[in-house]
């Protein structure tokens, strides 16, 4: 029954900064991969190998509004234009569009290069493609 013997705290200690280390170094790993902003997601689907690791970047359920054309168009570019990244705020009746700083890391803080009010056409298309 050496199963149960009883474990000293030192030892007890050794094995929590173990196991703490490795889920530590999942979720770093995990975290690294992911697209933090347009940049990283452009540099992600213009360097993927094939469409599926690209689709794979995709939001469950939404993985449909990027087609296989989108994919190849990227990866045929051979310079963008520009790569801009916008968030799209709603405030009671009216919407927004801020264009914030592309490639900026988690640490830094974020630039809003403009922010614009919608005109009410637009504002009602984004509202009708509303998940």
């Amino acid at each position: 029954m050496k199963m149960f013997e009883k474990v000293s705290p030192k030892r007890g200690a050794i094995h929590g900064i173990i196991v703490f280390t490795i889920v530590m170094s999942f979720n770093s790993f995990v975290q690294l991969y992911k697209p933090n902003n347009s940049l990283d997601l452009y540099q992600l689907i213009r360097f993927a190998d094939d469409f599926e690791e690209a689709q794979s970047l995709m939001l469950d359920g939404y993985e449909d509004n990027f087609r296989k054309e989108d994919f190849e168009a990227i990866q045929n570019s051979f310079s963008t234009d520009r790569i801009s990244q916008f968030t799209l705020i709603q405030y009671r009746n009216k919407s927004y569009l801020i264009e914030t700083s592309p490639g900026t890391n988690r640490i830094q803080t974020l630039k809003i290069l403009a922010v614009e009010e919608l005109p009410t056409e637009i504002r009602d298309y984004f509202l009708e493609i509303r998940p």
